[in-house]
């Protein structure tokens, strides 16, 4: 609920792996209505949802025509990853808003989107996407984490294999809170350092039975609303109490995730790094190197790689690794919208 992030992205292929380069990224905020848009969809009807998806898809057009206009961009391919509307692979669902073949038809431009609904059409959770990427472009570190709305961990096993998951919850539920004093986030972890722990608390929310499921698996709204809301509701605990114990459940659970696999460095990223109270819990359960680059790729690392992903689609090669989503066999997927030829 950020933002969009709209990222260019350059591609040298380094055989086995790629080089690239960030050229220039930029977040922009969603409307004030277009987001409460967002953040009721996934209780809408059918019709409502392709109302939505139609109204997003020209959203995104204008954003990338004016993007591309600001920067003298003229790119050879969009690969738009879209806003999860609904995501319950055990069901066979998975959506992410904003029409491919209106912003391709908006920019003139070809469009590579839904690169989850093949994976969860063949039985697999659709997630995570980035592992393929951060073989091609970290593989350097042993593990990279990201630390989103949820924190989720790709690393290579001892046969070489990419394993991928969401490990459990982590700005979702953290901006919730700070939204109950009026913010957007908790920025630097200021309200976390005011709150003590709540044991009991700290208990139910490891007790969660995502918690007990073996990867590959993956966290969607619709848990973090039927499932982890709940648990924070029932505490009744103060904000900086509640704060406190999700930072601490979260650094807890991270942990946990990266000690279990046996890894010595750790690439993390994603805007929950900017909480230094976060990163300092998860360094205090983790016995790892955790090296956190530059801000660019920090904010921009998964938009970086979902253009390489709509490269490899473009290109007919693997961009869906079975062993991170549990699918039956590696894919090379998305759905293209062509208005010009790529060269």
């Amino acid at each position: 609920m950020d933002g969009v992030d709209l990222a260019c992205c350059d591609f040298t292929r380094d055989d086995p792996a790629w080089k690239y380069k960030i050229i220039v990224a930029v977040t922009l905020p969603y409307p004030a209505a277009l987001k409460d848009k967002l953040e009721q969809a996934c209780k809408w009807s059918r019709e409502e949802i392709s109302n939505l998806d139609q109204e997003l898809g020209l959203f995104y057009a204008g954003l990338l025509n004016e993007f591309h206009r600001n920067h003298g961009l003229n790119p050879d391919l969009i690969s738009s990853h879209g806003h999860t509307i609904l995501h319950e692979p055990q069901r066979g669902i998975t959506l992410q808003a904003g029409h491919g073949g209106i912003i391709s038809e908006g920019t003139g431009i070809t469009v590579v989107n839904d690169f989850r609904s093949a994976d969860v059409a063949q039985g697999g959770q659709g997630a995570p996407m980035v592992p393929v990427g951060d073989s091609l472009l970290f593989g350097k570190y042993d593990a990279c984490l990201n630390l989103g709305g949820f924190a989720n961990i790709s690393y290579a096993d001892f046969s070489g294999r990419r394993i991928a998951y969401d490990l459990c919850p982590a700005n979702m539920p953290l901006n919730w809170i700070a939204g109950l004093e009026d913010l957007a986030f908790d920025e630097g972890g200021s309200i976390a350092k005011q709150g003590r722990i709540d044991k009991a608390l700290f208990r139910r929310l490891n007790n969660l039975e995502y918690y007990q499921i073996e990867p590959p698996k993956s966290l969607g709204r619709e848990w973090f609303l039927e499932q982890l809301l709940p648990e924070m509701k029932l505490s009744r605990i103060t904000t900086g109490d509640l704060m406190a114990t999700m930072v601490e459940h979260i650094a807890f659970q991270v942990a946990s995730g990266i000690n279990s696999v046996g890894v010595k460095s750790v690439l993390s990223t994603g805007g929950g790094v900017l909480n230094q109270n976060l990163m300092d819990r998860i360094r205090y359960y983790a016995s790892v190197k955790i090296e956190i680059p530059d801000m660019l790729l920090v904010n921009y690392k998964e938009a970086l790689i979902f253009a390489l992903l709509g490269l490899l689609r473009i290109r007919g090669e693997i961009n869906c690794l079975a062993s991170a989503t549990g699918g039956k066999q590696d894919l090379s997927t998305g759905t293209i919208y062509r208005t010009k030829n790529i060269i």
